[in-house]
């Protein structure tokens, strides 16, 4: 359970850096094509709030890499989950006032995986 657990944590975090990649320095380029239903003039005039987004993503990813590098066990699950817990908000919160799409790509492998770290507390 912590092997998958710990993968699933990487995969998100490596989806946030690309989260951060797209938002921060490819908005005004692959934007359009992934957001095919906004108008291509809203991305040159939105560049900073993408960043602004883009960054927090980081954030997120940053977190998550870090509680690979704590040493204490229960730590690193604190800080897993904390952060965990943050793209299931986000995720959640974008579904609701986004798109539903932003549940399956963000929200759900962040609940997934904090329900594999709370199993295997428990197990423990």
């Amino acid at each position: 359970m912590v092997i998958v657990a710990n993968i699933l944590i990487g995969i998100i975090a490596v989806l946030h850096l690309y989260f951060l990649w797209f938002e921060m320095f490819a908005w005004t380029t692959k934007g359009p094509k992934i957001f095919r239903s906004f108008p291509k003039d809203l991305f040159p005039k939105t560049v900073a709030l993408a960043a602004n987004q883009g960054l927090y993503n980081g954030f997120l990813a940053a977190g998550l890499i870090w509680s690979f590098f704590i040493h204490d066990e229960e730590w690193s699950v604190n800080v897993a989950t904390f952060f965990l817990a943050c793209v299931a908000v986000a995720g959640i919160y974008g579904a609701i006032t986004a798109s539903k799409k932003i549940f399956i790509v963000q929200a759900l492998p962040a609940l997934i995986a904090l329900i594999l770290i709370w199993l295997n507390k428990l197990f423990i």
